[in-house]
């Protein structure tokens, strides 16, 4: 699935009218089949501009098209289409926590399925070998029938990552999929989504604050600063000079130290690194 977006301004639902827009005049296209990072200091506007490609959002300004189509013109019933043909996985992933791993996984293919396909899934998994499959890839294959509240919080963000193997989606949208990894599983992890979106010609656009793994898998790398587009290159062109320019006066998250995470993050995600206790979470 293509992106063209044009000259596109979008703030946040809850921001004031007066408040400086979350993206300023983004102008950027995506080809279809291809893998972009987006990167930045917090409050560039990477997950503002995920949400607008999840159409969550319409733009305040400018023009946005997903595989040409403008989202909002289209009728209701188009609109669902099209976004039963994009799969957003959240940095903190909305998984019940009483449900079995293999039913959170299984839940990727839903807009794909009937209502009483959908229903029936949630008693009876549908297709236990792919839940399965699709976890071996975020080396989680052990815990398919485990239950997610036992989870750690690096567990349930890759239970997270392993629903999108199995959405019927043509566009991938992850939003810091690297959180709550230990540098090892985030490796991993990366390079699955990568290497499997590329494989089956998927469009990934991924935020990440760890700019040595987005430099590292990804050929093409976006910066966002302030809502604003500093750079769109090739990664062998991100330079130290670029990125230090990027992130000025925010250098402890180019040096790869996490942003402190409120108390409320903290008790979604679980302790970081990957917990080794289980930890509640509380559905949003």
């Amino acid at each position: 699935m293509n992106i063209d977006l044009q000259a596109l301004e979008a703030r946040h639902p809850a921001a004031l009218p007066s408040a400086t827009p979350a993206l300023q005049g983004l102008s950027l296209q995506v080809a279809a089949g291809e893998q972009v990072a987006v990167i930045g200091p917090s409050g560039a506007g990477k997950t503002t501009l995920l949400q607008v490609l999840a159409c969550a959002q319409p733009p305040t300004r400018g023009h946005l098209q997903l595989a040409g189509q403008d989202p909002w013109r289209l009728s209701a019933r188009a609109l669902r289409q099209l976004r039963g043909q994009l799969f957003l996985a959240p940095q903190v992933p909305p998984l019940p926590p009483r449900q079995r791993v293999v039913t959170s996984v299984l839940a990727g293919r839903l807009p794909a399925m009937g209502v009483w396909a959908s229903l029936r899934s949630l008693f009876y998994p549908a297709d236990i070998p792919a839940a399965f499959e699709a976890l071996g890839h975020f080396d989680l294959d052990s815990k398919l029938f485990e239950r997610v509240d036992r989870l750690s919080g690096g567990e349930r963000q890759r239970v997270g990552l392993a629903r999108a193997l199995l959405a019927p989606a043509g566009l991938w949208l992850i939003d810091e999929p690297l959180s709550a990894l230990d540098p090892m599983r985030a490796r991993m992890a990366l390079a699955a989504l990568v290497s499997l979106a590329r494989e089956r010609q998927i469009t990934l656009v991924a935020t990440l604050h760890q700019v040595d793994m987005a430099l590292a898998h990804f050929p093409r790398i976006i910066g966002l600063r302030e809502g604003q587009l500093v750079f769109d290159l090739p990664a062998v062109q991100v330079t130290p000079e670029r990125l230090a320019r990027l992130y000025e006066q925010h250098e402890h998250e180019l040096r790869g130290e996490a942003p402190l995470l409120g108390a409320d993050t903290l008790a979604q995600i679980g302790s970081l690194p990957e917990a080794a206790a289980p930890v509640a979470m509380h559905c949003r």
